[in-house]
């Protein structure tokens, strides 16, 4: 297997920090899928993980900005979000349906007592990182 190249500005090890500790987990776990994704799909060999409208975002060469966040304004939820111009969104709710919650075209909502359904979201990841070579497919080649 192949080492990922993340490229990562401190600053987001910083706002990790600022999340409540309970939240914590929640966005390291999101932030760990992102990253296995990346790190299993051979294609991807570097990622940037910087700040973007002050949120976790993940970026390589071929994809569409991934960000992750949880907002005191809905305590008791946490998001991906996703590029609201894009095909992602409304491609998801096509696949998966009400596997998922989401909010428009721009996120996949999660409650914090929630399980996440990991092998969809991984697929949503995927989609994401990769999203310029698969964006002209019906269904984004799903």
């Amino acid at each position: 297997m192949k080492k990922l190249k993340i490229i990562s500005n401190p600053d987001v090890k910083e706002k990790f920090k600022k999340y409540p500790k309970h939240i914590r987990p929640k966005i390291n776990h999101l932030r760990k899928l992102i990253l296995d994704v990346a790190n299993f799909d051979e294609s991807i060999t570097e990622i940037e993980e910087t700040l973007k409208w002050s949120e976790p975002s993940y970026i390589t060469k071929n994809g569409s900005t991934l960000r992750i966040d949880w907002k005191l304004k809905n305590p008791d939820q946490y998001a991906m979000y996703f590029k609201c111009t894009s095909k992602l969104v409304p491609t998801f709710k096509e696949v998966f349906g009400d596997l998922f919650k989401y909010e428009n075209t721009r996120a996949i909502l999660f409650d914090l007592d929630e399980k996440i359904p990991e092998d969809e979201l991984k697929i949503c990841i995927s989609l994401t990182l990769n999203y310029h070579k698969v964006k002209n497919l019906p269904k984004l080649g799903l």
